[in-house]
C-alpha cells in the first residue's frame, strides 16, 4: 500500500468534512450554519447515528451488515417509555434497554454463526419482526414517558443558542467512541473482529473461534443500539413505534463514508463519528438553505455511491 494510499485511508473522511464545510461556507447562509447554536444542534442531531454507527462499525468490519437497527431503537425506546410509566428507575430502565438490545444482537449472531446464513437476510427478517413488537408492545401508538424523568436530560439543549454547555448525550458518544477504539484496536477481541472480516476462512484456520468473535460483535453492537433507543427515547420524551424508520441506512452510511469497507477488514471508529457528523452536517445545511428534502436526500445517496466507490478505488490500489 502507497504512502498515499494510507494517507487517504486515515485522511479521508476528515478531508470530507473539510470539503462539506467549505461548501457551505461559499452559500449565503454560512452565517446561519457556522454559528455555536447551530453546532450544538448539529451535534445533538449526530448522537443517536454515532452511537448506532459505533456498533456497526464492529459488525461491518467483521464482515457482517444489521439491518435491524432502526427497529431495536424503536423497540427499546417504547420499552423504557413504558418502563417509566410503570414507576421503573432511570438506573433499572438504562439497564433493561441494554440489555434487550444485546440479547436481540445475541440472536443475530447466534443465527449467522451458527447457522452460517447470510447477515443481510438474518437481519432483514429481524428488522420486520422487532418492528411488529415494537408496534404490539405500544399498541401502534406513542407512549409519552413522564416529563420529569431524569432521562430526558441526557438530551436536553440548555441555553440553544449558545455552543455550550453540550447536551450529555454528545459526551457519551465521545466517550464510548473511546471505549469502543480501546476494543477494536488494542484487544485481542478486537484483532480477531478484524481478522475474521478480513479472511474468514484464513482466521479459522489460525484458531480463531469465528462464531465467537461473530456472536461477541452482534452482541456488543446490540448493546449500543438499545443505549440509542433511550437516546431517542430521552430526545423525543416519548417512545415511538413507527420511529427511526430508515435508520439504519443512515447509520450504514456515516460508517461507509467514515472509511470502512462492506468487504470487512477496513474500518475505524474515528472515522465513523465523522461519517456520522457529515450527514448531519449535509442535512442541517441544506435545511439551513431550504432544499427540499427529496434534494437532501438524493444529496446523500450520491455521497454514499461516491464513497463506496472511493472503496473500491483503494482495494484495488492495495492489490496491485
Amino acid at each position: 500500500m502507497s504512502r498515499f494510499t494510507r494517507f487517504l485511508q486515515a485522511s479521508g473522511p476528515f478531508l470530507g468534512l473539510l470539503l462539506v464545510c467549505g461548501l457551505f461556507a461559499l452559500t449565503e447562509e454560512r452565517e446561519f450554519i457556522f454559528t455555536g447554536g447551530n453546532f450544538k444542534n448539529i451535534l445533538t442531531q449526530t448522537v443517536i447515528v454515532a452511537v448506532g454507527a459505533l456498533g456497526m462499525t464492529l459488525i461491518i468490519v467483521g464482515g457482517g451488515i444489521d439491518l435491524s437497527v432502526g427497529s431495536v431503537v424503536a423497540f427499546t425506546s417504547v420499552l423504557g417509555a413504558k418502563l417509566l410509566v410503570a414507576g421503573w428507575s432511570p438506573a433499572g430502565t438504562l439497564l433493561t434497554l441494554v440489555a434487550v438490545g444485546a440479547g436481540i444482537g445475541l440472536f443475530n449472531g447466534i443465527i449467522v454463526a451458527g447457522l452460517r446464513m447470510m447477515p443481510f437476510i438474518v437481519t432483514l427478517g429481524m428488522m420486520g419482526a422487532v418492528r411488529g413488537a415494537a408496534k404490539w408492545l405500544g399498541d401502534n401508538q406513542t407512549i409519552n414517558a413522564p416529563p420529569d424523568s431524569p432521562i430526558h436530560r441526557l438530551m436536553a439543549r440548555v441555553n440553544p443558542s449558545e455552543f455550550w454547555p453540550l447536551p450529555w448525550g454528545v459526551w457519551i458518544v465521545l466517550g464510548l467512541a473511546a471505549i469502543m477504539a480501546l476494543i477494536l484496536r488494542r484487544t485481542v477481541f478486537g484483532r480477531y473482529v478484524f481478522a475474521v472480516g478480513a479472511n474468514e476462512t484464513a482466521a479459522r484456520y489460525s484458531g480463531v473461534r469465528v462464531g465467537f468473535v461473530k456472536g461477541g460483535t452482534y452482541a456488543l453492537a446490540g448493546t449500543l443500539f438499545g443505549l440509542a433507543g433511550l437516546l431517542q427515547l430521552a430526545r423525543l420524551t416519548q417512545g415511538d413505534p413507527t420511529v427511526a424508520v430508515g435508520l439504519e441506512l443512515d447509520i450504514i452510511a456515516a460508517v461507509v463514508i467514515g472509511g470502512a469497507s462492506l468487504n470487512g477488514g477496513v474500518g475505524s471508529i474515528g472515522g465513523s463519528l465523522i461519517g456520522a457528523l457529515i450527514m448531519a452536517l449535509l442535512r442541517n445545511g441544506t435545511n439551513q438553505l431550504g432544499w427540499q428534502t427529496y434534494t437532501q436526500e438524493i444529496i446523500i445517496g450520491v455521497v454514499i455511491v461516491l464513497a463506496v466507490g472511493l472503496d473500491k478505488w483503494r482495494q484495488a490500489r492495495t492489490q496491485r
